[in-house]
């Protein structure tokens, strides 16, 4: 969880030279790769493998990314907008609050962040001000879509988005040892059962207090 809740400061950022649009077309390909294989050999997968199944040479992969902790860090980056998307979209999009509210948490399983966190927590700069301004957009994204639901009577009161995201991360991780290979088929059907109990009126008092990401980084 800490990739998602990584950092606590901001600062200004260096201006970054614009990419031609071959070059960020291979640039996206090779996150999207190093995505695939983290998720499937570890944050150690070696560099030829993900510029291997980026279709692109390794030179043009270091050409992009000067090591393995700028890769990672950009994959983190991209995990978090890539989430934050998911999240406004459903609530532009969806006319019943608590239905966007599934839809988002149902679209973050695809985003691997279960089996993604625990690999790049231990590779991010927690201080980056790109983290920092990543974390922001997607708390505020998912905090929006659990607003609109609360709003209308159907999420209960109880919960915030610190308590979704742990949620989120832990069904969606991986089982130790397990190659399930419909692994996605019982998240979402666990997913659902979490969900259902995310709905007002509550059936019980939950114990403790609700949870914000600031409380996960001060607890990681």
């Amino acid at each position: 969880m800490t990739a998602v809740a990584a950092c606590v400061t901001s600062g200004k950022q260096e201006p970054q030279p614009r990419l031609r649009a071959d070059a960020l077309r291979n640039r996206e390909r090779i996150i999207a790769a190093a995505r695939e294989t983290m998720v499937e050999f570890g944050a150690e997968v070696p560099l030829d493998e993900i510029a291997r199944r980026a279709g692109v040479g390794n030179a043009t992969l270091y050409r992009h990314f000067a090591d393995r902790l700028e890769l990672i860090h950009h994959v983190t980056l991209s995990v978090m907008s890539r989430t934050a998307d998911r999240a406004e979209s459903a609530l532009a999009e969806e006319s019943d609050a608590f239905q966007a509210l599934r839809r988002f948490v149902h679209a973050a399983v695809e985003e691997r962040i279960g089996a993604l966190c625990p690999l790049l927590s231990d590779g991010v700069d927690r201080d980056h001000p790109d983290l920092c301004a990543a974390r922001d957009r997607l708390e505020a994204a998912v905090e929006a879509v659990m607003a609109a639901a609360r709003d209308s009577g159907q999420l209960r009161t109880d919960i915030a988005v610190g308590d979704l995201m742990v949620a989120i991360t832990q069904l969606t991780r991986p089982l130790p040892g397990s190659r399930c290979p419909n692994f996605d088929q019982f998240v979402h059907r666990h997913l659902q059962l979490f969900l259902d109990g995310l709905q007002a009126p509550a059936r019980s008092e939950l114990p403790g207090a609700a949870a914000t990401l600031d409380d996960l980084r001060r607890r990681s």
